[in-house]
């Protein structure tokens, strides 16, 4: 009886406590082939310490980027260094900022997010574009947004139809310029 009535009440307390969701550690992982084109949108970066021409561009500027060697998050760890060309011309109003076939870096992250299904996943930053003897540092990722909603998106979605607009613009004034 001494032991009846104390299991009785962790059978209790267990039934009681509120399912918690408990976050997967399985993370969808990222791979591209070398020679892949992927399609990156630039994002707004935060009180850069130098500004360059890249930081006029509209938030979602499409860069469209071949990959040079094979990205898999398998195999490769967060903090990878990647490297590929841009394929099309990166262009404002007043004509070429960057043209085609600049080299380009970026990184394997891992992304931490509660909102997302798995707690984290994985993305492709690009960080500089390099011209000649020009550098220019600006971040770019796979989706339009940073901001992840609860559902997943299927890679380079467009998640809200105000950046829905805002690519397509954009997409617009570089094939005019073309």
């Amino acid at each position: 009886m001494r032991f009846f009535l104390p299991a009785i009440l962790c059978v209790f307390c267990v039934c009681a406590v509120p399912c918690v969701r408990v976050q997967s550690a399985a993370v969808q992982p990222l791979s591209l082939p070398a020679g892949s084109v992927a399609t990156f949108y630039s994002q707004t970066r935060l009180n850069p310490a130098v500004r360059n021409a890249l930081d006029d561009l509209p938030k979602g500027t499409v860069l469209k980027v071949k990959i040079a060697e094979a990205i898999d998050s398998n195999v490769d760890r967060d903090g990878l260094e990647f490297h590929g060309t841009l394929v099309a011309a990166l262009r404002s109003q007043n004509g070429v900022i960057v043209p085609a076939g600049a080299a380009v870096r970026g990184l394997l992250v891992l992304l931490r997010n509660s909102k997302h299904p798995e707690g984290f996943r994985y993305e492709l930053l690009v960080t500089g574009i390099t011209e000649k003897d020009k550098t220019y540092e600006l971040t770019a990722s796979l989706h339009p947004s940073f901001l992840d909603t609860s559902s997943l998106q299927s890679e380079n979605s467009i998640t809200s139809e105000n950046e829905k607009e805002q690519a397509t613009k954009t997409t617009r004034v570089a094939e005019n310029k073309n």
